[in-house]
């Protein structure tokens, strides 16, 4: 039987990594997979960024619709995103519809349109200190309505689905854990010419750790700094996203523990160089105090590092029992693993091959036929 899915493509057509990054290697890996007589639908605010949509393949099943209204700008479109929606889905016959990105719009239950959400994570409940009071009340309203609007829910890791449980009081059997997928771009090996010319542009140290994401406070990229000192003298460090006030403060902390000489803050760094850059690596350190689930350490493991993180979320499930978790607030333990996983560790290598090994089981259409089973039992139960 025809189907026709529609999506929330507003995070696919505008957002670099995270949400973004999950939509369009779903929407490619779907469109791949579901049967030939089934078409996907993006309903997007916007065109979005041109960038960003050439990521999503071309295929005869595969569309976008964007909003007829315009002259209001983005109040125009973010009602319609929030409720106009609706009677797009409706006016195309939409079978089913699939928020990408933790949010459902208003009536969509009522519509009759059976619904999936994918619930990425909870902090702005669990941690709200990390969070502006506008935006968690935003966040926590949207959470509340979208559970209650969800036929099915997707928890990207059980953390996230025993968040879901817990902090919104969600049945148990109206969830589904289905992993995040992550791209294979990075267990590519990345030629010698390329390695010395990204080695250059960059100017990087002959030793290095890695850290890749958001430098933010929840992130605590700090944790890996206060390590330094108790590390070889020629280990360094080199931290990879969007210069912001935590970045400042991160090299306050640096300069005050007299290692500011081997932080070096990589900013605008394009996709395309970060294979080159963790494969030149020794460790990759990913200290967030929490996550919905880890997609740079499964890069970083795919990279060939060894990783460590930090206890207390999800990470644990991304990285596997051969990466190593220490205390978000404990830096000689942050050390200690550190030396563990340097080049020459006893077992370092050992540790790589099981970690990789684990991984694969975020990589390609296996999430997308997860996925493809559960719209076929939702709209199953629906007839």
């Amino acid at each position: 039987m025809k189907e026709i899915i529609g999506y929330d493509a507003k995070r696919l057509v505008r957002n670099t990594s995270g949400l973004g990054n999950y939509s369009r290697t779903l929407v490619n890996d779907l469109a791949a997979t579901v049967p030939g007589d089934w078409s996907l639908r993006l309903y997007a605010p916007d065109e979005g960024r041109e960038d960003l949509r050439r990521q999503i393949d071309p295929r005869p099943n595969l569309q976008y619709s964007l909003p007829k209204q315009g002259g209001l700008g983005w109040v125009s479109t973010s009602f319609w995103r929030t409720r106009g929606i609706v009677s797009d889905l409706q006016r195309d016959h939409v079978t089913l519809y699939h928020g990408l990105s933790g949010e459902l719009p208003l009536g969509i239950r009522k519509s009759g349109i059976p619904s999936v959400v994918t619930i990425h994570d909870l902090i702005f409940l669990r941690h709200p200190e990390y969070y502006k009071w506008l935006d968690r009340k935003i966040y926590t309203w949207k959470f509340r309505h979208t559970v209650k609007e969800a036929d099915l829910i997707i928890a990207i890791s059980e953390c996230t689905r025993r968040d879901i449980i817990e902090l919104g009081q969600v049945p148990a059997d109206k969830i589904r854990v289905i992993y995040q997928s992550c791209s294979t771009l990075f267990k590519q090996r990345e030629g010698d010419d390329h390695l010395m010319k990204v080695n250059a542009r960059y100017e990087l140290p002959a030793r290095y750790l890695v850290n890749v994401g958001t430098i933010e406070p929840r992130k605590n990229i700090a944790l890996a700094v206060k390590a330094l000192p108790l590390l070889p003298d020629d280990l360094q460090l080199v931290i990879i996203g969007r210069r912001t006030p935590y970045a400042d403060e991160v090299l306050q902390e640096a300069r005050r523990l007299g290692v500011s000489h081997r932080v070096k803050l990589l900013h605008n760094v394009p996709t395309d160089d970060l294979p080159a850059i963790l494969q030149m690596a020794e460790v990759s350190v990913y200290p967030s105090r929490y996550e919905g689930f880890g997609i740079p350490i499964i890069e970083a493991i795919q990279s060939g590092l060894p990783v460590v993180a930090c206890t207390g979320s999800c990470l644990e499930e991304a990285g596997g029992p051969d990466s190593l978790y220490v205390s978000p607030d404990d830096p000689a333990a942050m050390a200690q693993a550190i030396r563990q996983s340097l080049k020459g560790a006893e077992g370092r290598e050992e540790r790589i091959r099981r970690s990789q090994t684990y991984v694969q089981r975020f990589e390609g259409t296996d999430v997308a036929t997860q996925v493809l089973h559960l719209y076929q039992e939702l709209l199953k139960s629906k007839t």
